[in-house]
Parts: C-alpha cells; sequence; structure tokens
C-alpha cells in the first residue's frame, strides 16, 4: 500500500510530460500536413529531398558514370 504513494505521483508526472509533448508537437507544427507525408513515401524520389544537394559520394559516381 505504501508504494501507491510513490507511483501515483509517478504516473501524474508522467501524464504532464505526455501532455507537454503533445502540446509542444501542435504548437511547432509536427502534425500540420499528415496526408502530403503519407503520400511522400509513394513518390519515386532519387533519394534527395528538395532544396538539397546528393552527397558529394554521388555527385562522383555520377560523374565517372557519365564520363564512360
Amino acid at each position: 500500500m505504501d508504494i501507491l504513494y510513490l507511483l501515483i505521483p509517478l504516473s501524474v508526472l508522467l501524464v504532464l510530460m505526455i501532455v507537454g509533448v503533445f502540446g509542444w508537437a501542435i504548437n511547432n507544427g509536427q502534425l500540420d500536413d499528415l496526408e502530403r507525408e503519407g503520400g511522400r513515401i509513394l513518390e519515386e524520389a532519387s533519394g534527395v529531398d528538395e532544396g538539397q544537394s546528393p552527397p558529394s559520394d554521388a555527385r562522383e559516381e555520377s560523374r565517372t558514370l557519365s564520363q564512360r
């Protein structure tokens, strides 16, 4: 019975932490556009997001392949 004095406050703290993280995710836009993210995995892409350049190894490989 004495363990309840420890477990109840710990569970309340855990719930408050979960609510805090969920609130942070909502306020920072983590859950704004779920449909686009679900469809993104179905798109055929070269593995590079828009605005990013491919790694230097990939650039060197593409140069050597195009020179052949």
